[in-house]
């Protein structure tokens, strides 16, 4: 409950971030420069969470996390979905799913870690990669989506 409060704490604006942006690559972009800054500027807290996480996972996997209340994530989901929901009505619904799920691989603290801890990135390269990954991952499903001719996407890992 704790970390929870702090997390909470932590994501602050990021949870009523608005765009009135029709154009889904910039409403990504804007998201990432409202979002980014305040997930490094409360790293440690972040980081800290996705321990929690990852150790109520193996204890829950090892059968021993007994009645402790299982840390929940996934602010990311919605305000992902949010970004590009200009592109709802334009891509097939598992299209639209698929390229939710292949930006929140580069959205969050995880970015961090692997931007920064294994990259050595420092925090300017690392929001230019991460945004410059977001644009090419929105673009790609558009050209996708018209190049297809409204056939499927592959399969989402959820389906």
């Amino acid at each position: 409950a704790l970390v929870q409060a702090v997390v909470d704490e932590g994501l602050g604006p990021i949870l009523t971030w608005k765009s009135a942006s029709a154009d889904p690559e910039r409403r990504v972009v804007e998201l990432f420069d409202t979002a980014m800054p305040r997930i490094e500027a409360f790293e440690a807290t972040f980081k800290a969470a996705l321990k929690l996480s990852l150790d109520q996972w193996a204890r829950r996997q090892a059968g021993t996390l007994g009645g402790e209340p299982a840390f929940t994530r996934g602010h990311r989901v919605d305000l992902l979905k949010d970004a590009i929901a200009p592109l709802k009505h334009r891509l097939p619904p598992r299209e639209f799913k698929r390229l939710a799920q292949a930006l929140s691989l580069i959205f969050g603290v995880e970015v961090l870690i692997i931007l920064k801890d294994i990259w050595g990135l420092d925090s300017r390269k690392m929001m230019s990669v991460a945004q410059w990954a977001a644009g090419a991952l929105v673009r790609a499903a558009v050209m996708e989506s018209v190049t297809e001719g409204g056939r499927s996407a592959p399969a989402t890992a959820t389906e």
